[in-house]
């Protein structure tokens, strides 16, 4: 399953969430730090969920961009 990944950048590192996983969250100093480690936490926010017998939230959001002139 594909779950969007919102990542933001902050004044001295990046930091990432999954909207359809609420509080799925990471923080890396790098880009592509922030990737790796959302990455590792949607892999450990399912685990715990399948762990703890719940429901896999549908990956319903979608992404878009829109150019502004």
């Amino acid at each position: 399953m594909k779950y969007a990944v919102v990542i933001e950048r902050g004044s001295t590192s990046y930091g990432a969430s999954v909207p359809d996983l609420p509080g799925c969250i990471a923080v890396g100093a790098t880009r592509e730090a922030v990737e790796r480690l959302i990455q590792e936490a949607i892999a450990l926010h399912i685990a715990e969920l399948r762990e703890e017998g719940l429901a896999l939230p549908t990956a319903d959001t979608r992404v878009t961009t829109i150019d502004v002139a």
